[in-house]
Parts: C-alpha cells; structure tokens; sequence
C-alpha cells in the first residue's frame, strides 16, 4: 500500500472511533498516524520491520498495524470498526463539512444511515434544527452529495434535464444545423439516464466543431463512429450525436428514441424499417401503428392496450397541488408563503400535508398545535378566497399501520395522506400488511409516497403492489406520485394495474419549501409514462368537485 492509502486507513480508523464515541486519546493517536504517515519521504511498502521501527513518532501498535496493512490491505481493529458501521455512514464520513460527531448525530437522532436519505433530509430542511448544524452546513452537505453522485455513472432525469435542453436549444440555434430533437431515455422520460442522446440533421465535422466550442463539453474528448458523433458533459455523462439528412430526421428519431421491446414490436408486426422516409407521425400512419407519445414507448405498452393519447395528464390540467408541507413542521416557508406562490402559479387549491405528532425528527405537529394551524388556515382562506388552503396532514403510519392521531383529530382534517417513514427494513408481508391497514383507515385519504424510495440511493422497502392497489380500490384511497425527482413513487410501472382498478393518482410535489412545486413537472412526465388521464389524476378535479370527493 502506498503511504497514502495507509494514511487514508489510519484515517478512517479515527473517524470510526470518534464516530462510536471511543477513547479520544486513541483516536488522537490514529489522527496523527496519518498526519505523520502522509508526510513520509520514504514509502512504507518498500520498509521492513526494522526500518519501520526505526520512524520517529510511530510506536509499537502502529508499526504492527502498518506491517499489517502492507501484507493484507487492512488491519484487526479496522475490520472491527468496520463490522459494527452500516455501509452506507461509512459512505458519509467521505462527504465534506461532516465530522464524526456530526455524522453520530445524524445517525442517532434522524436515523439516517445511507447518503442517499442525507440528502433527502436537506430537502426537507431537517439538518438545521439539529445542534451543531445550520443552513450553511446542510447546503454544503447537499452540493457535495450532488457532486458524488454525479459521478457515478447514473443520473436523476431532474439533474439533467436542464443541461440537455440547453444543448438542444443551442444546436438549434447553431448555423449550419438543421432538424435537431432529443431523443432516448431523455425524450421517453426515463427517471434514470445514463446517456443523453440527440437527433441531428447535420455532418459529423460540425456536431465536433459544436461540442469543441460548447461551455458544457469543451475540453472533453469527442470521437466519430460512422454517423454517430460521441462525447461526455462535463467528462460525466455520455453524449451521443446520431447525425442524418432531413429525409432521414423522422425515422432516426423513430428508431433512436423507443426501446428494444417497441422497436422489435414495430419490425415484426408492422412491416418497420430505417430505409421509411417521413415525419414520425408519418412513419407510424404509414405502417399503421397509432401514434404513440415519446412517453410510451416502453416495453409495458407493447403487451397491453395504450391509453388514449389525447386524454394522458398534462401540467396544464392539475388545478391544485396537495401534499405540502410548511414552517409548522418542516418546510422552509410560511404557510402563507406556501399558499400565496401556490395562487400565483395559477392554481385553485392548495393541501397542507405537515408532519405527525411522531415525525418529531420534523417537528411534527402535537394536537394542540393542529388546531392552532387550522385556525391560521381558516383566516389565510378568508383573505386569499376563492383559494383555498386544505387542512391536511401527513400522517406517518406507524409501525403496526395504525394512524398517528386518534380518530376525532384525524376527523378535523379535510385530508391525510397517510406515509410511512420509519422503520423501512420489514419483510414483504409485513411491510404490505402495514400499509394495508393504514388504507383500511376511514380517514386515510391519499397513501403517500407508497414504497419510500430514494432513486440511485435507497431502494424501495419490499411490497405486494397489487394487494395494496387492490386494498386501495376497496376502500376508495387514492395513491399519491410523489414528484419530488428524489422518489417518484409510486413507480410508473405500477400505475396502468391502479388505473385498471379504478384507483385515482394524486401527483404531489412533497414541497418543503415553495420551489418544490415546480417538481409537479417531473411528476407529470413519471404519470404519463404510466398511462395518466386527467379524468383519474386526483388533482386535476376542479376545487369544487374535490370537495364533493373528500
């Protein structure tokens, strides 16, 4: 091992200990071991015993540990830190602005244990309540998650939307360029990309002049296959030129947006091939395949019947946003803040979903403090009328799929969205039978964001999706798309079997604070990918028929 890496050992064997609150002399010792080690001239791996042994400043213990790190990579003591340490803290000690102390926090009072749930839980604002963080921390803790996952191969479509609309816009505008679209994962809205790909009319000598001169690209290699022109965005993320004649523009788009399954549906049964000349809509008349949009070409439509494309949810049709929360638990903004940017986005209603009385990692609303906040509701509806703000709340459902409130403060809400957010690691059974409960609940309006997954950070928690949908059919609750790009859940996947029961989806934003509703976006393109009509998207009913609904 280099002097380096066995720093970096001698490091992490600090950090755990600290981390486990150990003896701080011992910890000391293992910090200035790799101070030390660091700042060797000569390198370790090439020492013997009797050299090691002869280094000022290292003792007994630690030459031992470095003659076992040289022979095997680690040592005891390490392993056993190690041992007792979920993965996923040790993954956070790596990221910047966090200690151990501020990572025993994290673990213990939020119970956060992969960094996929840190980052979450800067969204939603939580890490400044807690002692020894602020503002700044959290935001220095989020911009270096962000950067760590950016590089791992996968992206959130959220992160890398905005990137690819600007390099199309700037293709467009780019003399010399003809026809140019997205196209693959990013035009069908895929939640996760890992390639983002373009149809170009256009040589592949000007595509490589573009992207030599592109502030996004500059810098990075470019290379030619045929008619494909390749490079990365910001040496992360692969990009793909696909460049054609005009004649060429409908097919190459045709061909390089579905995925394999709706492309060998197209070549066996209906007569496709690259040589069609057109538009898309064109090339599916003329082969008579309906249309389908971008969205749904995905292997789950090519085995059941496509919905009506017209009819698929549009951001144009919701008329309110529901699942919200505010500075009564833990949003960033009032809720007038909330309510007020709400109407300026054109919307009639707004549902306050704050947290429980058990979310007290949250500040969870006791019940004292829900009457209080309904009473700010009723005055902020007099001054904002005709809006009107919903007393909700989001309910965790807890660890027996029980509601969090007794019956009578559950009857005082106009909604509940009832979530889980604890204990995530049940087995299928009882992680459905949980939910089951919860939806077999009176009160229990919407189920919110039903499996608790963080995509590329945390999987979902196991559940029988059909028996919940079919516990939700019975009982007449709808399911909640949470849009936030972090959990777009319920997966798409799941929504043509809701719809085939007649369960209504209601996409919610999960806003803490009052830029969040703009994630109603992302919801929009996850529901259309799984077959969403305005007549089943729960708030696309107008204000008054909601009412009559709740």
């Amino acid at each position: 091992m280099t002097n380096k890496e066995i720093a970096r050992a001698f490091k992490l064997a600090g950090q755990l200990l600290e981390l486990h609150d150990e003896n701080p002399f011992k910890v000391r010792s293992f910090q200035n071991a790799a101070f030390k080690v660091e700042r060797l001239p000569e390198a370790l791996e090439t020492m013997d015993a009797a050299a090691i042994a002869g280094i000022e400043g290292i003792g007994k213990s630690l030459q031992a540990r470095i003659l076992e790190l040289n022979e095997r990579g680690s040592f005891d003591e390490l392993d056993e830190l190690k041992s007792k340490t979920p993965e996923g803290i040790l993954e956070i000690l790596s990221i910047k602005g966090l200690g151990p102390k501020k990572v025993r926090t994290l673990w213990q009072e939020l119970e956060i244990q992969s960094v996929g749930e840190l980052l979450y839980a800067c969204q939603e604002n939580r890490l400044v309540t807690l002692k020894g963080f602020g503002e700044k921390t959290q935001e220095q803790v989020r911009h270096s998650i962000e950067y760590a996952q950016s590089n791992k191969g996968k992206f959130l479509y959220a992160v890398i939307e905005p990137l690819a609309l600007q390099l199309l816009a700037d293709l467009r505008q780019t003399s010399g360029i003809g026809s140019a679209d997205w196209t693959g994962t990013l035009r069908r809205g895929c939640e996760i990309i890992e390639t983002a790909e373009f149809v170009t009319v256009a040589t592949t000598e000007k595509i490589t002049a573009f992207l030599a001169d592109h502030p996004l690209v500059a810098g990075q290699p470019v290379s030619t296959d045929g008619t494909m022109v390749r490079s990365s965005l910001a040496g992360r993320l692969p990009l793909v030129f696909h460049c054609c004649s005009e004649k060429a523009f409908g097919n190459t788009l045709l061909r390089t947006t579905g995925d394999e399954a709706h492309l060998a549906r197209l070549s066996s049964a209906f007569n496709w091939n690259a040589s069609l000349e057109g538009s898309e809509v064109e090339i599916y008349r003329t082969i008579g395949y309906a249309f389908p949009e971008p969205e749904l070409r995905e292997e789950l439509w090519e085995t059941r019947q496509r919905p009506d494309t017209s009819k698929l949810i549009t951001e144009a049709d919701l008329r309110g946003i529901l699942h919200n929360h505010s500075t009564w638990s833990d949003g960033t903004h009032s809720l007038e803040v909330m309510a007020r940017y709400c109407q300026e986005l054109g919307y009639e209603y707004l549902g306050i979903c704050d947290h429980s009385r058990s979310a007290f990692y949250a500040n969870g609303l006791s019940i004292e403090r829900v009457a209080e906040q309904h009473k700010e509701i009723e005055a902020l509806n007099k001054k904002l009328a005709p809006f009107r703000i919903l007393k909700g709340i989001e309910s965790d459902i807890l660890t027996d799929g029980s509601l969090d409130y007794p019956d009578e403060i559950l009857d005082t809400f106009d909604l509940v969205v009832a979530s889980v957010h604890s204990v995530l690691k049940m087995d299928e059974n009882k992680a459905t039978a949980r939910l089951i409960r919860a939806v077999e609940h009176p009160a229990t309006t919407i189920l919110g964001h039903p499996t608790g997954r963080l995509l590329l950070s945390r999987p979902g928690y196991p559940i029988d999706h059909r028996k919940v949908i079919d516990a939700c059919a019975a009982n007449d609750v709808i399911i909640e798309l949470n849009a936030n790009p972090y959990r777009l859940d319920i997966d798409w996947r799941w929504i043509p079997y809701a719809l085939d029961k007649g369960v209504m989806i209601s996409i919610n934003p999960d806003a803490h604070r009052k830029e969040g509703y703009h994630d109603m976006h992302f919801g929009v393109r996850a529901a259309r990918k799984g077959g969403l009509t305005k007549e089943m998207t729960f708030n696309a009913l107008l204000l008054v028929e909601l009412e009559k609904r709740l």
